[in-house]
């Protein structure tokens, strides 16, 4: 995950499609991805899990988000991408773009303390 994100940002347009699994390279559209990684600024990757993919196995998962800016607008790609290795080397598979990351964090109640610090209950500063 982590080389195909140095690929869009070095625009290593023919890495980006030599690494993509030969069962759906037939669907990359170079155009896309060519201008994607052009226009934009790249600002990170952030890798949030990553499922199997070690030594022994033969398939993986990696959810990520890929932060950048095109033109003036920032923008956070959120994806879950499946990997597959064939021969020794791991290949992009297909992704499903995510809205909100899958990490749960624990929402605030009414009572709780604010989380902005302020020693007051939530309900009272930030929660009206």
């Amino acid at each position: 995950m982590r080389s195909r994100y140095t690929a869009y940002v070095r625009g290593s347009i023919d890495y980006l499609i030599e690494t993509h699994d030969a069962s759906t390279r037939g669907e990359v559209d170079r155009a896309g991805i060519t201008a994607w990684s052009h226009q934009t600024e790249w600002l990170g990757l952030e890798v949030l899990e990553t499922v199997r993919g070690g030594v022994a196995d033969d398939e993986g998962i990696v959810e990520f988000i890929a932060r950048g800016r095109s033109g003036d607008q920032p923008f956070e790609h959120h994806e879950r991408s499946h990997f597959r290795r064939r021969d020794g080397r791991w290949f992009y598979v297909d992704g499903k773009q995510l809205r909100d990351p899958t990490r749960v964090t624990r929402q605030v109640g009414r009572n709780d303390p604010c989380p902005c610090g302020s020693g007051m209950k939530y309900k009272r500063c930030h929660g009206r």
